[in-house]
């Protein structure tokens, strides 16, 4: 029947499916369709169909072939127009169509339908319409699919929109697109017929995606659209070759195929320039270079490098020529600077020298230049002003120098490439200083000395009068501990031939030098004397030239001592030797219990040095008497009850003997006993008072932190003298 109606169907095909399609391709990204059924490229169809068979009722769905050769048109096709018949119901079903990678399938269906008019009183069931379905499935059988209504899912009742054709018109091709989610593996498309007489010349069933792109250096593959229409399906793209990652690249999907926002994106890596067109990352050819990931393309070599291959992320520098790590690569490289120029002594005296030259010639293409300084004779007193290992000035002042002394200086000119190239340019030269000016002070001595102070006296040194320039402006005097440096010393200046340096350590070896200043200058320091502080409650010592006197008051005193004690001595023995006599005639029982017995005496001890130490120690022996009988004998001597005043070691000139009737504090008893460094010790103890002191035990001084054997022993000895003196204070002597 298609065949006979052929010659009559003309196709019309509209303006606006050219207008569309137009606008479709100019639009920008294009919509894919990745196509899964297009019966115009079949041969044969032979699809599923019913009623079929001699038990069919109606002939239904009829495959034929719908030519137009002027259009070059041979498609196989499917017709029915069984309008003669009651109770119609054709089914033709399409093969399954696996829906691959696709979320929403399109059907497109070109088909022509015959108006009713034309079967006027032949009509039976004539209708103008037919039924398109459709039923997911997860695997394809070889039997047919079900045709019952309800086992398929509507998705339209399609109707010539375009127009009908009958014999007094041209053949007019309607086109008809329909949708549907899919989720299963693939799906059946079925037509049903219920009496109309039409054509379906062609169907072509599809999936719309996203096309595959690259944009900002990153491609996106096809991406199906969503399930929905109105879906936006999010892809992330992957840099395209040499392109690294900058932030995550990502592109919208929209449901007409078209991408949308794009975002994130990669820039070409290093030696490798962007071709934006070509969206690809190309090689930097010879000659160029490009160090850092970027979309700009390749720079050309600076002075002095080369590149002489592909992709060079950074250009070689030149034999002789250096590239500093913090330079530019777009930098030239640079070489280190020549010499400096005219090296000049502008001041030399005795201590200083000052220096000044040219910057160098060639500064090797920079201006990072700086100096160092090297002497090759120097000490470490030296001082350099600028002050810095590397400086910028051309002019150095060097001072702490020694007189009438050879110096070398070295000067070098260095930048920034200078410690790459390994060397570095100087210039040197050969100063000497001058002879210190002579004034020279003599005769430097110490007047006084104290615990925390030192005075000092000079003479005023010799000069040969030769005018203003030899009259001393002041004198300088630096006094420093023994053992430190001598750039961290004390100094005075005064106008007086004497100084006193105050706020001192006690017991503390000082240096002491003096030097004159006059208007040539200062002179040289005089040679080193020492002198070490007194203890902190010490004696102060005195000037020698008061030696003299000292001794003669020192000697009287020793001399009026002596004949104290022996007077003391001769009194004792002579009222022992009495009371001894008083008792000898009496009765035992009638001798006074507090009388010296014989055999149990009196020893005296003392100690001359540089004045007068006395020592008694006087042993009782306290004699009980009993009410009743005879006393008892006397104890003997080493087991009676004793009181010690002082008690010494059997040498009665023991050097270190002190008059401990003198002392007022414990820190005086520790200076005279030569444990000065134990009062900190005693006080934090709370043993601040002598009486304290007495009551101390060899325990308690290891508890103290007072560990040595011998410091022990001699503090106990000096403990047991002052028990001995505080019990004959308090007790007085019995004679």
């Amino acid at each position: 029947m298609i065949k006979n109606m052929a010659g009559r169907f003309v196709v019309n095909v509209t303006c606006i499916v050219i207008i569309g399609l137009l606008l479709f391709y100019l639009s920008g990204v294009q919509a894919e369709q990745v196509v899964l059924l297009d019966t115009t490229t079949e041969e044969t169809l032979d699809w599923t169909k019913f009623p079929y068979g001699p038990q069919a009722t109606t002939p239904g769905w009829v495959e034929e072939s719908f030519t137009n050769f002027d259009k070059g048109i041979n498609w196989r096709s499917y017709v029915v127009c069984d309008v003669a018949y009651n109770n119609v119901n054709n089914w033709l079903w399409t093969p399954f169509i696996e829906r691959g990678p696709a979320n929403r399938m399109y059907i497109e269906i070109k088909f022509t339908t015959r108006d009713c008019s034309l079967f006027p009183g032949n009509a039976l069931s004539c209708k103008e319409t037919f039924s398109l379905l459709y039923y997911e499935f997860d695997a394809a059988t070889k039997e047919p699919p079900p045709w019952e209504p309800e086992s398929y899912k509507l998705i339209g009742r399609i109707a010539a929109g375009e127009g009908r054709f009958n014999t007094n018109t041209e053949v007019i091709i309607n086109t008809e697109v329909k949708s549907i989610p899919v989720t299963k593996k693939g799906v059946y498309f079925a037509f049903r017929d219920q009496g109309a007489c039409i054509s379906i010349l062609a169907i072509k069933v599809y999936y719309i995606s996203c096309p595959e792109t690259s944009v900002n250096f990153a491609r996106f593959p096809a991406t199906p659209t969503g399930r929905e229409v109105a879906l936006i399906e999010q892809t992330i793209g992957t840099c395209v070759a040499n392109a690294v990652k900058i932030d995550q690249p990502t592109f919208l999907c929209k449901g007409d195929g078209k991408w949308y926002l794009p975002s994130g994106g990669c820039h070409c890596k290093p030696g490798y320039q962007a071709d934006v067109e070509k969206q690809q990352c190309i090689e930097c050819p010879i000659g160029k270079f490009k160090h850092e990931a970027g979309s700009h393309g390749c720079d050309k070599c600076p002075a002095h490098s080369t590149a002489p291959g592909n992709a060079f992320i950074e250009c070689r520098c030149d034999v002789g020529y250096f590239r500093a790590l913090k330079d530019p690569k777009k930098m030239p490289c640079t070489q280190p600077p020549s010499a400096p120029q005219n090296l000049t002594v502008n001041f030399v005296d005795q201590s200083t020298v000052i220096l000044s030259w040219n910057a160098p010639h060639m500064q090797g293409g920079r201006t990072d230049t700086t100096y160092r300084v090297i002497c090759d004779a120097c000490s470490s007193g030296v001082k350099y002003i600028p002050n810095t290992e590397i400086f910028n000035d051309t002019k150095i002042t060097i001072t702490g120098l020694n007189a009438v002394t050879t110096y070398r200086f070295q000067i070098f000119a260095e930048n920034g490439v200078s410690p790459i190239a390994g060397r570095s340019e100087f210039v040197d030269i050969t100063v000497t200083t001058e002879a210190s000016v002579p004034s020279l002070v003599s005769n430097v001595r110490i007047t006084n000395v104290k615990s925390s102070e030192l005075s000092i006296s000079w003479d005023a040194p010799i000069t040969e009068l030769s005018g203003d320039s030899d009259l001393v402006e002041r004198y300088e005097v630096r006094g420093y501990p023994r053992f430190d440096d001598a750039t961290n010393a004390t100094v005075l200046q005064t106008h007086d031939l004497s100084a006193t340096f105050k706020g001192l350590k006690p017991a503390t070896d000082y240096a002491i030098q003096v030097r004159a200043k006059t208007t040539r200058g200062w002179g040289e320091y005089t040679p080193v004397i020492y002198k070490k502080t007194a203890h902190a409650m010490g004696l102060d010592y005195v000037g020698d030239d008061d030696n003299m006197q000292v001794r003669i008051i020192a000697g009287a005193i020793v001399a009026v001592v002596v004949l104290l004690v022996i007077i003391i001595i001769m009194t004792v023995l002579f009222l022992r030797s009495r009371a001894s006599d008083e008792c000898n005639k009496k009765q035992p029982s009638d001798c006074d219990t507090l009388e010296y017995r014989n055999g149990e005496g009196l020893v005296v001890t003392y100690t001359h040095k540089c004045g007068t130490y006395i020592a008694l120690t006087n042993v009782l022996t306290i004699v009980r008497i009993r009410e009743r009988g005879a006393p008892p004998p006397p104890p003997p001597a080493t087991s009676a009850t004793t009181m010690h005043f002082t008690q010494r070691g059997t040498n009665p000139l023991a050097p270190d003997a002190v008059d401990l009737t003198l002392l007022t504090s414990v820190s005086e008893w520790l200076a005279s006993i030569k444990m000065s460094r134990y009062a900190e010790s005693f006080e934090r103890a709370g043993v601040t008072t002598l009486e304290a002191a007495a009551r101390v035990t060899v325990q308690e001084l290891t508890a103290l932190g007072i560990t040595l054997v011998g410091h022990q022993k001699k503090i106990m000895n000096s403990v047991t003298a002052l028990r001995a003196q505080m019990s004959a204070t308090s007790q007085g002597f019995l004679v």
